[in-house]
């Protein structure tokens, strides 16, 4: 039997990558790129804070009983929404005649370990598939839509246009992490912590990282940056930045695959 080397265990063995994501979210994308031989270093570009007022959640929440359809597009939403109802002392028995959506297996994951059933997770996890996936099913139906403060209104204008009553409500908020911004501007300017990948998993933090690097775009050269879905590529350039690698799979397991490929690709 042909013995592995270490290389074909570790594909990224001595490759740098960056990961951006809130801190309480980095631990899945981290070890994963660490257990393929990877170094990573952690610098958030976004944080999630509660809203300025739960008023708009926690009445939508008193009043479950007038919607159909339930849709959850980030486990931050879920995280938010089951704290209200707690903190509301609400039964969960309220949800019981909701039919649910979510945008993406994590989203999936943070529902169902809450004990309720998803009934719809689309084919590719963006927003126009969410859509593509209710458009018939929520005709003349109530619809909540419980999400952060700025997001894209591809769900509620589309479903509305379908012709279902569609309700947003905020259940957190996203920032910009002012103590990033020392510390990626020394990443990005040290031989031993300058970084070969840097990870995008939502819209968020592109235009925090761009916000965050302010004018020194140039410092980029040589670094190679890596979407997890065609939303997020978007966003990269439309700020003037590449989208190298992209994950066919819009999950933290396909983003990690796209990194790998991009390692064993022979160099251009």
């Amino acid at each position: 039997m042909r013995k592995k080397t270490k290389s074909s265990k570790s594909p990224l063995n001595g490759v740098r990558v960056l990961v951006g994501r809130a801190r309480h979210q980095a631990g899945a994308l981290s070890s994963q790129l660490r257990n393929l031989g990877a170094t990573v270093l952690e610098i958030p570009f976004i944080e999630i804070r509660r809203p300025r007022s739960f008023k708009p959640l926690d009445s939508a929440l008193k009043n479950l009983g007038g919607y159909d359809w339930l849709i959850l597009t980030s486990a931050n939403g879920v995280d938010a929404m089951w704290e209200r109802l707690a903190r509301l002392r609400l039964e969960e028995n309220n949800l019981k005649h909701l039919r649910v959506a979510a945008i993406g297996p994590a989203t999936q994951k943070a529902i169902e370990q809450r004990g309720k059933k998803v009934d719809v997770v689309p084919k590719e996890y963006v927003a126009e598939s969410v859509v593509r996936s209710l458009r018939r099913r929520v005709k003349g139906k109530r619809v909540l839509l419980v999400r952060a403060k700025v997001a894209r209104d591809v769900i509620p204008s589309e479903l509305r246009k379908a012709e279902a009553g569609v309700d947003v409500v905020e259940a957190y908020e996203t920032v910009i992490p002012q103590s990033s911004r020392k510390r990626l501007r020394t990443a990005l300017n040290s031989t031993k912590e300058r970084p070969h990948v840097v990870t995008f998993t939502s819209s968020s933090t592109v235009r925090n990282f761009v916000a965050l690097l302010g004018s020194r775009s140039a410092s980029l050269e040589g670094i190679r940056l890596a979407s997890i879905g065609p939303v997020t590529s978007s966003t990269l350039r439309e700020l003037g930045l590449r989208a190298d690698i992209a994950a066919t799979e819009f999950t933290i397991p396909g983003l990690v695959e796209a990194i790998v490929r991009s390692f064993a690709a022979p160099a251009r």
